[in-house]
């Protein structure tokens, strides 16, 4: 009996230290999982926030339009006598660009001269028998009519006359002809246009909420499509209100272009400038989380992502300004924070601020 409480004691103990053996095991793995998770950490990407100067600009398009622009035409009817022009040339103001054939009015006027003569001879005469009260005055008031309508005939063809030489308005560049030397015109008949270029006009439309922030004497700069260059130009004239169906505003700048390189009717992209700021906080688009009601960004406070509700402003190629939400020295996480929530331990390489300053 005893050999047998004996062999039942053994097992028993050995069941109980197997088992303790095996909590002891388990919790030696179990151990050092733990401490992975609880010390593992996410790796971001991030930048320290430094105040900055910012210039705030807008894009628009806009046409380039000639400072003076007219489409030459005769304003009496005729045949073409002389054409004093070249296509494409440049003309000064006065200078003669073309002559009407004008012999019927030179024969017109030169029997209205005639008949001025005579009625002129008549209203002297008149005048004398009427203070030797030889005629009376509504008898002298007729030959003195007679007379005034032969003047006010003989002015009027001059005035014609005057018409059939056609001279240029103002100084520029005349283009091509639509006449020949021959051609029979009428003030209907296009003959060429005149184009001042050596300023133009460069008219564009600006979104009404920002009409505040420009004024006539703003400068801008703008591309055109077949250059490089940058030009200057300033605002002259503004529209005195905004158009309903567009809600925008229209505005008209002038700019030099003493060399010729411009022309009317090209495109312009106008880079307008509104607002210089001295300490504004820039952060990459890509740091941004669109969320609905705005849009959020995570910071590092303590090793730990941070979610910040942020208003953002402007924008640049690669930039979005912050109004709201931030402040400087704030350590913003830039890339891999999709898969970040609130309290979420974050090891940040800060090289990504490297590049952007080597940029």
């Amino acid at each position: 009996m005893k050999t047998k409480y004996i062999v039942y004691s053994i097992l028993l103990i050995g069941i109980v230290a197997l088992i303790f053996y095996r909590i002891n095991a388990n919790s030696e793995l179990e151990a050092p999982k733990s401490s992975t998770e609880n010390t593992s950490a996410t790796r971001v990407k991030g930048m320290v926030l430094h105040p900055q100067k910012f210039n705030d600009n807008i894009s628009l398009s806009g046409t380039i339009e000639a400072n003076e622009q007219i489409e030459i035409r005769s304003e009496v009817s005729g045949v073409v006598e002389s054409i004093n022009f070249k296509e494409g040339s440049k003309v000064a103001q006065g200078q003669v660009l073309f002559k009407v054939n004008d012999i019927e009015l030179q024969a017109q006027l030169s029997k209205v001269r005639t008949a001025q003569k005579l009625a002129s001879e008549n209203e002297r005469r008149a005048k004398l028998l009427l203070e030797k009260q030889a005629i009376s005055q509504e008898e002298y008031e007729i030959v003195s009519a007679d007379y005034q309508s032969a003047s006010a005939e003989s002015q009027l063809i001059q005035a014609q006359l005057s018409k059939t030489i056609v001279r240029a308005p103002f100084s520029g560049t005349i283009g091509l002809r639509s006449i020949s030397k021959g051609t029979y015109v009428t003030p209907v008949t296009p003959i060429a246009k005149l184009v001042n270029t050596s300023k133009l006009k460069i008219t564009f439309s600006i979104p009404e909420k920002y009409t505040s922030q420009v004024t006539v004497g703003s400068n801008l700069t703008f591309t055109t499509s077949d250059s490089k260059a940058t030009y200057q130009a300033k605002v002259y004239a503004i529209e005195p209100e905004v158009e309903i169906a567009t809600r925008t505003l229209k505005m008209r700048a002038i700019a030099e272009n003493k060399e010729g390189k411009l022309y009317p009717g090209t495109y312009a992209n106008v880079m307008l400038p509104l607002e210089s700021i001295d300490n504004a906080l820039m952060v990459p688009s890509e740091s941004l989380i669109p969320v609905q009601n705005g849009k959020r960004i995570f910071i590092s406070e303590g090793g730990k992502a941070k979610e910040i509700a942020v208003e953002i402003g402007a924008r640049t190629g690669n930039e979005v300004r912050v109004l709201t939400g931030l402040k400087a020295g704030d350590t913003i996480l830039t890339y891999g924070v999709m898969a970040l929530k609130n309290g979420t331990p974050v090891t940040i390489d800060f090289s990504q601020t490297e590049t952007r300053k080597a940029e």
